[in-house]
């Protein structure tokens, strides 16, 4: 059984007992959200990651997408992407590989992390067709379940599939005014294959059958946003919406099924549009988990979107969404190193603390206060044990040395705590 259907029967398993306990919140709330679809457990019954929990009334949690291409393939620094991710607080990785090796490179990440991991599988279905018959457009139904399956059989935890997008919604894509037409790589793969075939998106179309695969693994489906904007002047437009409305009857046929599933949403919006987005999509979804890439608030900063999409996902978290992918310093420009990974998941984890704080999540105002009384008092090692990166913050203080503890070089001896220290 899923943990959607023990849930709806009331049976608690021990993935419910941990995220109870990890969030600090009472199990029955954790039932209840999994029982209405509110909340989601990303944890295939063959996989071992330690359970998380995404959705409502519980902590942001962060996605860090990683993964090679034809251009640049190594499996041993995917891995070590992985490993940096988790370090620095992604909750789960997700696996967007479209290289030769894309099978041997998810395997070892699966292998690596005890994270819930996810795919996007019509990458493999679509690399496998390209390599055999020469084109993406040549994969076939068959090619496009057979991924799906082997995945979950591998222990693939969540998957982005992309249904929303079906042949009514290509065509009226087709003779919109988008700037940017299809941004999603899946997207795109789907939107090609249905011009090019003249037939429904099979996913869509064999829905139930889907839903037969996600239930046996207990995969967490998490329903893609092919048509996102992918430019600030695409946001929250007509095919965007559509394929919204789309999704929010697939988000229902899940929740009959006891399947677990998310909703992906923008992509590039204004400051302005992201809070309606927020409500838009939690409206037509029911409630479903809102999993957003950023958002990206300016098309103006590349080499800078970690921070464009930090800002978005404050927001964005703090009227609705549930789960952030990051976004690094990389992103439009090319696949992300290291250091890309580690900024990206610390933008990231800064926008979702900001998030929690507007919120009134318990945890993120204890480590709040703990990190004022730490600074109060002088307590720098406390301090960069509570900080998100604890080495950047070192190598500053050790850069400008000072004589005495209770002070720092930008104010020394004038320092206000240390002036009035004894007073208040």
């Amino acid at each position: 059984m899923t943990q959607m259907e023990q849930a709806k029967k009331g049976k608690i398993t021990s993935e419910m007992e941990d995220v109870a306990r990890n969030e600090d919140v009472d199990i029955q709330k954790i039932i209840r959200g999994l029982s209405n679809g509110r909340i989601v457990i990303p944890k295939n019954i063959n996989g071992e990651c330690s359970p998380c929990a995404i959705g409502e009334g519980l902590t942001t949690k962060i996605n860090a997408n990683i993964g090679s291409s034809s251009e640049k393939e190594d499996i041993s620094q995917e891995i070590e992407k992985a490993l940096v991710a988790v370090q620095y607080g992604a909750h789960a990785v997700m696996d967007l590989s479209t290289g030769p090796d894309l099978n041997e490179v998810r395997k070892a990440i699966l292998g690596a992390i005890d994270v819930p991991i996810g795919t996007v599988p019509i990458y493999e279905a679509g690399v496998a067709a390209c390599a055999r018959d020469g084109a993406v457009v040549d994969m076939d139904e068959d090619d496009m379940f057979q991924a799906i399956e082997n995945q979950a059989k591998e222990g693939v935890d969540f998957m982005t599939i992309h249904c929303g997008i079906n042949k009514d919604t290509v065509n009226k894509l087709r003779k919109s005014e988008r700037l940017m037409g299809i941004v999603s790589r899946g997207g795109a793969f789907l939107a090609a294959w249905i011009m090019q075939n003249q037939q429904e998106n099979p996913l869509y179309q064999n829905y139930e059958y889907l839903l037969e695969i996600a239930y046996e693994y207990d995969i967490t489906l998490s329903l893609g946003d092919g048509l996102r904007p992918g430019c600030l002047s695409d946001a929250t437009d007509i095919p965007q919406i559509q394929e919204l409305i789309t999704l929010g009857q697939l988000v229902q046929r899940a929740r009959d099924a006891d399947v677990q599933c998310m909703v992906e949403g923008p992509g590039h919006v204004p400051l302005d549009q992201i809070v309606a987005n927020m409500k838009i999509q939690k409206t037509i979804c029911k409630g479903a988990p809102f999993y957003v890439l950023g958002p990206i608030v300016t098309d103006m900063a590349p080499g800078y979107d970690h921070i464009t999409s930090a800002i978005g996902g404050a927001i964005a978290a703090s009227s609705g969404a549930d789960f952030l992918c990051y976004v690094t310093p990389a992103e439009h420009l090319a696949i992300p190193g290291i250091e890309e990974v580690k900024e990206g998941v610390i933008a990231s984890k800064i926008a979702a603390q900001a998030a929690d704080i507007s919120l009134g999540i318990k945890s993120a105002w204890e480590n709040e206060k703990k990190m004022s009384n730490a600074r109060k008092n002088f307590a720098w090692e406390e301090q960069f044990n509570l900080a998100f990166d604890s080495e950047k913050p070192k190598k500053y203080r050790k850069e400008c040395p000072v004589k005495e503890e209770d002070m720092c070089s930008m104010c020394g001896e004038y320092c206000a705590l240390r002036l009035v220290k004894d007073d208040l």
